[in-house]
């Protein structure tokens, strides 16, 4: 049962509770029908998959907490507004407001307005409006959009703002030019001044300046500023690139299928082959793991394995630590295991021999390629050159015994197999040659003509008046061929009646009635048991044999076999075994 149970039950109850879905298991009691979904719960669901936990407080037979209910989330530009209100402030304090400002969308402890001296619940005053409260259900990526909930109109007050300073800065500047014309009149003002005063009049007359200018602004362009992704030294000249050139491509643009090799852009690394259908030739970039196994790089994982394998042995060696005692080791390893698998390889053929095997044969022989010039024509016949010699297996070939001059299998017919050169069909049988087929030919032929000396008499003999028909109308057109397919379906059924239980059969109902009783006698006494001694008598006097037997031999009769087949029981009759037991 799908119930959650919140209180033990009787012993009773419980048996009861067995009973019910035991029956409802055999299907003797409908299931149970479930009321969130009104279909049925299959009873043969188990108890701890079925029964709903405590805490959903399910008190009905229900599946609902086996499936998975998905969470309602919003769209990606969904997000809460920011200081919206519910409507107009009320006029006097709530039940339940907070009794700082008066709003009823939240308690007192949550309150971010600044504590009165006097709050809204005792002064009645200036109590604010309620917030607008959303329950926004944010998605995977409205949870990951950095810019989600962002206002541009903050960013456009800001450009105000900024306007507005740099407008004031240049007016402050037009005055301090002003100022400085009227001390350059008076005398005031040497000559290296004037050429700065020109200078800022120039930048004046160009335009607003940027929000970074100050006194240092022709810095901006100067030998110590920084590029764009370079650090430049101005003592030193030199610059030290810290990211990656423009010009080249970026490895994740090497191929756009989503099914290329795959790139982590936190690391910018790329292991596989971009493009693995190009040229080696021709490629730019083969993956990381192509230059992570070129050079020195398998060597070094060796020494690093041999490192691996020594310290598990015993041997204080460490490629960190020490890698020149490391290195030293590993060559020293390397020339004693190829001068002891020498000495065994030499030992091995001094006890067995064999070492004229080892030498390699040419290429020419390898390859299966030679010098010689075969030219074909279109048919495969060799014009020019000598044709390749076919290949021969690791049996005896051409040899033909028995004074056969081809192999057995070569000639079929029939059904057989045999000899091409005398067809004979035995495997073992001495070769005859023409003569031996002339035989065959003449045994055939014999044969044959028989058959249509057969075909003679029967059509010299006496034909019916339906056949005479038959042949008749099979001259004057296409009802002759309908008769004849009439007469030869009347022959075939002819040929099936002739077998007993088969064709139109004429009973006698004397002869079945008495055989219908003979085959109930018949049954009775072997259901009584007996038969038995009369089997024992008739198989001991069945040894000394047919003739002297006392069994009475008889054909079976029409009517016999018809009183077997009424009195056989059926065993596909879905009635055959029952018993009306209210009887």
């Amino acid at each position: 049962m799908a119930t959650a149970q919140s209180q033990k039950l009787s012993r009773e109850d419980f048996k009861r509770q067995k009973v019910i879905e035991e029956q409802r298991k055999a299907g003797t009691l409908p299931a149970e029908v479930d009321p969130e979904t009104g279909r049925d719960i299959n009873p043969h669901i188990p108890h701890y998959i079925s029964q709903a936990p405590w805490y959903l407080d399910i008190n009905h037979p229900t599946l609902k907490h086996q499936k998975y209910h998905p969470k309602e989330e919003g769209a990606i530009n969904d997000w809460y507004a920011r200081g919206a209100r519910a409507g107009p402030a009320a006029t006097k304090y709530r039940k339940g407001a907070c009794e700082n400002c008066g709003a009823l969308s939240h308690k007192t402890r949550d309150c971010v307005e600044r504590p009165r001296k006097t709050g809204a619940k005792w002064s009645g005053k200036d109590i604010h409006a309620d917030e607008l409260v959303q329950d926004v259900h944010l998605g995977f990526e409205a949870k990951r959009d950095r810019w989600n909930g962002y206002d541009p109109t903050e960013h456009i007050k800001l450009a105000e703002e900024w306007d507005l300073v740099e407008e004031e800065r240049r007016k402050l500047r037009e005055q301090q030019v002003k100022e400085k014309e009227k001390l350059m009149a008076e005398g005031k003002i040497s000559v290296p001044e004037k050429e700065q005063e020109g200078k800022e009049k120039e930048a004046v007359a160009a335009g607003p300046a940027d929000s970074d200018d100050s006194d240092d602004d022709e810095e901006k362009y100067a030998d110590r500023a920084d590029m764009p992704g370079q650090k430049l030294d101005t003592k030193t000249r030199t610059t030290v690139r810290n990211l990656r050139i423009r010009e080249d491509t970026a490895k994740y643009l090497l191929n756009l299928d989503v099914n290329s090799a795959y790139y982590d852009p936190k690391t910018r690394s790329m292991r596989d082959n971009p493009v693995e259908d190009a040229d080696p030739r021709d490629l730019t970039y083969a993956g990381d793991n192509f230059l992570r196994w070129t050079g020195d790089a398998p060597k070094l994982g060796q020494l690093q394995a041999f490192a691996w394998q020594a310290e598990e042995r015993g041997k204080p060696v460490h490629m960190q630590s020490n890698p020149t005692q490391a290195a030293l080791l590993y060559q020293e390893y390397q020339s004693k295991k190829g001068a002891v698998s020498e000495k065994v390889k030499n030992s091995i053929l001094e006890r067995y021999g064999g070492a004229e095997h080892l030498a390699a044969p040419p290429k020419e022989l390898l390859l299966a390629q030679s010098e010689n010039y075969v030219e074909y024509s279109q048919t495969g016949r060799v014009i020019k050159g000598q044709e390749r010699a076919a290949a021969k297996s690791k049996y005896e070939e051409d040899v033909h015994p028995l004074n056969h001059t081809t192999v057995w299998g070569s000639w079929w017919k029939s059904g057989q197999w045999g000899y091409a050169c005398c067809h004979n069909t035995i495997v073992g049988a001495y070769c005859t040659g023409a003569a031996g087929i002339e035989a065959a030919r003449a045994s055939v032929a014999q044969l044959t003509g028989g058959a249509a000396a057969n075909e003679d008499q029967e059509a010299s003999a006496p034909k019916s008046l339906l056949e005479q028909y038959v042949a008749r109308a099979a001259k004057e057109g296409p009802n002759g061929m309908q008769a004849q397919d009439r007469l030869d379906r009347a022959k075939q059924q002819k040929g099936r009646g002739e077998r007993l239980g088969e064709g139109e059969v004429s009973l006698d109902e004397a002869k079945l009635s008495e055989a219908l009783d003979a085959e109930r006698k018949r049954k009775a006494r072997e259901a009584l048991g007996k038969d038995r001694e009369e089997d024992e008598g008739r198989t001991r006097s069945a040894k000394k044999g047919k003739y002297s037997s006392n069994v009475e031999v008889k054909d079976v009769t029409e009517e016999e076999l018809e009183a077997y087949r009424l009195s056989r029981s059926n065993a596909a009759d879905p009635m055959a075994n029952y018993v009306d037991r209210d009887d």
